[in-house]
């Protein structure tokens, strides 16, 4: 439910509202928590933990990072570099965040290497020509990525 604050102020969610807004369980926020990955902002009169819109979005994202691949560790690893950046420290944020989507795209590569590796010359061949110019960069860079240089083409 939500909370009002004493007077004006940020939202704040008890951990049942703030897991069905993020659409998680209230364990998945209990277990983010002991990881460090989320925190209360306070807690009420009753003793319940509250949560600001800051954790909400937090926690979307977490839930975005995984979906791509990255661990629950990686994700904290990234949280505690932001947490240690000053605000002049934009340009190195960003940073972070290519290195983090790089990783992975080189995971993606990692999986897609079977599937090229077994395709054979004419298939190859076949799917260069399907595919838009620009696709086909992409799975040029990859192979290069790889470390197959050779063209398929």
């Amino acid at each position: 439910m939500r909370q009002a604050s004493a007077g004006p102020g940020p939202r704040l969610y008890r951990i049942g509202e703030l897991a069905r807004l993020a659409g998680v369980s209230t364990r998945t926020i209990d277990y983010y928590t002991g990881l460090g990955l989320v925190r209360p902002v306070k807690r009420s009169k009753g003793n319940y933990r509250l949560y600001d819109d800051e954790t909400l979005e937090r926690i979307r994202r977490i839930e975005q990072l995984k979906a791509q691949k990255f661990s629950l560790e990686e994700i904290r690893d990234h949280f505690l570099k932001l947490q240690r950046a000053s605000p002049n420290e934009l340009v190195e944020n960003k940073l972070a965040d290519l290195q983090l989507h790089l990783a992975q795209v080189e995971r993606e590569a990692k999986e897609l290497e079977a599937v090229l590796d077994n395709l054979k010359p004419k298939q190859a061949a076949k799917l260069f020509r399907a595919i838009t110019p620009r696709a086909a960069a992409c799975v040029e860079a990859l192979m290069l990525l790889l470390g197959k240089s050779e063209t398929m083409l």
